[in-house]
């Protein structure tokens, strides 16, 4: 982390911050063995100048993790490169193009990432939904009003495909319902390539999903899709009262062992903006760091012994003729 010399203010709010941090628990991670990941929707990040402040704190929150999917990146990424610097030069980004419209909300989604610890492999994309011909044109079977995006990494000896998406708000829950079917569809569809890059696929990002009693989260889990063992147990959300799931990390875990380490939300507010921004409003405040906490977990990446226990398997299975 490259803080370099911070005002007086600044420094005293990254020591909270820093205490706050603490409080969230996140285990360091392994070079090789284990890998920390996170989703955090940083609202409308871009669309005005962040406070040189705000951009320390978002440097200081994201610096915890290895690889992260952001949510609500905005056309104008100057508030990035302003991040990237403290961040320092491990860290990489790749993101999607923003779409002009007033469905896209000039948005991005983006995989943030320090190369030290994970790799970028090669893919990166929008998600394309399945087509069918109608008469001489291939037309979409559904769409979003932001398309989700996807890359490929590696860390340790295990490849994996990360999916990011911001499902629209509506003016209803069940507004929600239809691009959230479409995405269970699609992920399945995908982890049942006979090419598909990996087997081993997560989701993640704002499903604007209330709780886990939800038709939306029973519509998003319908085809598969799971929550790790590590954040079934949490009891909170991740907005500022902690009190809506709205942000999701799930997954088809062809190696689920991976997935059972810990995780949980990393509340950088608690319920007192003041020793970060002093004489700021809470809806001011959303506009420097977010309304959303960011939701977070550990991987284990080492899978050499579950490769070995595989192959030992399959060859005592095996009978002799």
């Amino acid at each position: 982390m490259f803080h370099g010399k911070p005002s007086l203010e600044i420094a005293r709010g990254l020591k909270v911050l820093r205490e706050r941090i603490e409080a969230a628990r996140i285990p360091s991670s392994k070079l090789d063995e284990t890998l920390n990941i996170a989703t955090w929707n940083v609202r409308e990040f871009g669309k005005v100048r962040r406070s040189e402040a705000a951009i320390h704190y978002i440097a200081e929150i994201l610096g915890q993790f290895d690889l992260v999917s952001l949510v609500e990146l905005r056309d104008d990424l100057t508030d990035l490169g302003r991040v990237l610097k403290i961040l320092g030069p491990y860290w990489r980004v790749v993101y999607s193009d923003m779409i002009p419209d007033a469905g896209g909300n000039r948005e991005r989604l983006a995989f943030l990432y320090d190369h030290r610890a994970v790799t970028f492999t090669g893919l990166a994309a929008s998600v394309n939904p399945p087509r069918k011909k109608s008469g001489t044109e291939y037309l979409p079977q559904f769409s979003w009003w932001r398309m989700p995006y996807m890359a490929s990494f590696s860390s340790g000896n295990f490849d994996f495909v990360v999916i990011v998406a911001h499902i629209r708000w509506g003016d209803k829950d069940t507004d929600r319902l239809p691009e959230i079917r479409s995405l269970a569809e699609w992920a399945d569809l995908k982890r049942r390539q006979n090419k598909a890059e990996d087997k081993d696929i997560l989701v993640m990002g704002d499903f604007n999903i209330p709780s886990h009693k939800s038709p939306l989260f029973e519509a998003i889990t319908s085809k598969g899709l799971s929550l790790p063992k590590a954040l079934q147990k949490l009891e909170f959300g991740t907005d500022l009262a902690k009190g809506k799931r709205y942000d999701q990390i799930l997954h088809y875990a062809h190696h689920p062992e991976n997935f059972t380490n810990v995780g949980g939300v990393l509340d950088f507010y608690q319920g007192n903006s003041e020793p970060l921004f002093p004489g700021l409003s809470k809806d001011k405040f959303t506009y420097q760091l977010s309304d959303h906490l960011p939701l977070w977990m550990q991987m284990n990446t080492d899978i050499d012994g579950q490769q070995l226990d595989q192959i030992i398997q399959a060859r005592t299975r095996r009978k002799p003729r």
